[in-house]
């Protein structure tokens, strides 16, 4: 599953630049015959203007929100792109110059303002992003654009329009929410986000929406707090990106990666400082892995630790007789890996780019094994029992169960990322196989796919081609877990037609069928498929 090229010619460089958006979708010139099952459309997000007037974005998390759709109905596709006109998009616009402060990127205030005007702006309280550049999933029967903070984004799929601001904390006790939700058969979202809990100190709470309403009212409106995790550090809460669930159960990995709220408070209101500049972290604090019960929602007070790690992506979770199976795509060590995410970083030429990506943390595909019934056995013993992995929990003398991982993929440098399952037939559930972007020193350029019960791995990889994120569409005659195909979006920045949508057989990563257009687009993030 390893990388066969390099990249010496750069092309990669493309796929972090400004484009424009779209006035009207583009037909795009098919090869291959595209399956009759895929009618609907491939919506994703990503960053698409990397600059404001003179004003550059520094990290690849600053570019304002593009939402990119490729329609297919009756072997017939377009493609089609609107940037999201978010509060932050639209100041920019209209000011010429960054207005609110992104995750890497400051705003200071309007230069053309008086001393004592700019005095106030700084002490207003900080203007939290709305750039919803991440991912996009359906509420009810609505559509979401988002990233990481209190606000979402409702958006009409078939126009792309931005339709309204959500402020989720007008609902819920929380500071902000992921991208990545886990929806259930029902239409139901589960979501979690930090929060101040008793006594000013702080919490990880479970939020669920509801789904679609027979009274057509807004589920969001009925959101609630199921279940909280308690902070590790008092006034410190780890960075938070996804999390895990089983049938009955909610996993979550509370790493080393801080974010320090006494600077980020103190940052806002005195000198231009951005979300980046808050985060710390160290080996000493480890990793907390922390499971509650679903329904009712209720901690479960079981402490289990592993090594310092970095993680992002949860791949899936299943209960296993007495156990919690949990596959994740790791970075070893403590570092945050968004340290190596500037955009300085991924546009410099080849050799700094290894370069940089040597001395970064390392990825690792890693299965934990969590033990529901710890306390049965004496210390010092491993508790799993599950025959076929070889991930240990021991008890330790302090009553803390140590929780050593089973590797299922590792390459130097190259990360199985971004990963996808077939969620509809699996997730939460025990399941074989795993795809994946394939990130070469950081940049895309693969799409993989994992047994993760033998290891077994596949490879789709073109000359100087850029993919994204894999998203599985299965086959509704199919009956096996990989019977579907994978949909991506990849630029081929020397192509004649530069973007284009790939469709893989998921069995095996043969291609199907792609359907190209004559134009550039940058590097998206996550999206989902509509049916």
């Amino acid at each position: 599953m390893v990388s066969r090229f390099e990249h010496p010619a750069g092309g990669y460089k493309k796929i972090f630049e400004t484009v424009e958006e779209l006035n009207e979708p583009l037909p795009a010139t098919v090869t291959g015959r595209i399956p009759s099952f895929i009618k609907g459309s491939l919506l994703r997000l990503g960053p698409g203007l990397f600059e404001v007037g003179a004003e550059p974005f520094f990290h690849l998390f600053d570019g304002q929100a593009l939402m990119h759709k490729f329609d297919f109905s009756s072997g017939q596709v377009t493609y089609f792109r609107k940037f999201v006109k978010t509060d932050a998009y639209v100041r920019a616009m209209t000011e010429k110059r960054v207005v609110i402060t992104e995750f890497g990127t400051c705003a200071y205030p309007d230069p053309c303002k008086n001393i004592f005007s700019r005095f106030f702006t700084y002490f207003k309280g900080v203007e939290v992003t709305d750039n919803c550049l991440v991912n996009v999933y359906p509420i009810g029967e609505d559509f979401y654009a988002v990233t990481e903070t209190n606000y979402i984004t409702k958006v009409n799929v078939d126009t792309l329009e931005t339709l309204k601001k959500v402020d989720m904390c007008d609902y819920v006790n929380i500071n902000g929410v992921t991208a990545h939700p886990h929806i259930e058969k029902d239409g139901t979202v589960y979501n979690i986000g930090n929060c101040m809990g008793k006594g000013a100190s702080l919490a990880y709470n479970i939020v669920r929406i509801p789904p679609k309403q027979k009274d057509k009212s807004d589920p969001i409106e009925k959101s609630k707090v199921v279940v909280q995790f308690p902070s590790a550090e008092r006034f410190k809460p780890s960075y938070v990106h996804s999390f895990g669930m089983t049938e009955n159960y909610f996993v979550f990995v509370e790493t080393p990666v801080k974010i320090n709220l006494l600077k980020f408070l103190s940052a806002w209101s005195i000198r231009g400082s951005n979300y980046m500049d808050c985060f710390e972290s160290d080996e000493e604090k480890g990793t907390w892995i922390h499971i509650a019960r679903k329904h009712p929602g209720e901690y479960i007070d079981y402490k289990f630790r592993t090594s310092a790690m970095g993680l992002f992506h949860h791949i899936n979770c299943y209960e296993d007789t007495g156990f919690i199976v949990v596959d994740l795509c790791a970075w070893k060590g403590f570092e945050f890996v968004y340290n190596y995410l500037w955009l300085a970083n991924l546009r410099a030429n080849w050799d700094e780019v290894k370069r940089n990506a040597m001395i970064a943390p390392q990825p690792e595909v890693r299965r934990y094994v969590l033990p529901l019934d710890p306390y049965r056995e004496e210390q010092g013993k491993n508790l799993v029992s599950l025959p076929y992995t070889t991930a240990t929990a021991t008890m330790r003398a302090d009553g803390t169960i140590w929780l050593e991982p089973e590797v299922l993929f590792s390459g130097p440098r190259q990360a199985f990322e971004f990963p996808q399952i077939n969620y509809k037939m699996n997730n939460g559930k025990n399941y074989t196989y795993a795809y994946a972007l394939g990130l070469n020193h950081f940049i895309p350029d693969r799409i993989c796919k994992l047994n993760v019960r033998t290891k077994e791995t596949w490879v789709w990889q073109e000359p100087d081609s850029y993919p994204s994120e894999p998203l599985f569409v299965q086959n509704p005659d199919g009956v096996d877990e990989d019977d579907g195909v994978l949909m991506t979006i990849v630029v081929s920045p020397g192509a004649q037609r530069p973007t284009f949508c790939l469709i893989l057989n998921a069995k095996d990563l043969s291609e199907i069928a792609r359907a190209e257009v004559d134009i550039m687009s940058p590097v998206t993030f996550h999206g989902m498929y509509k049916p």
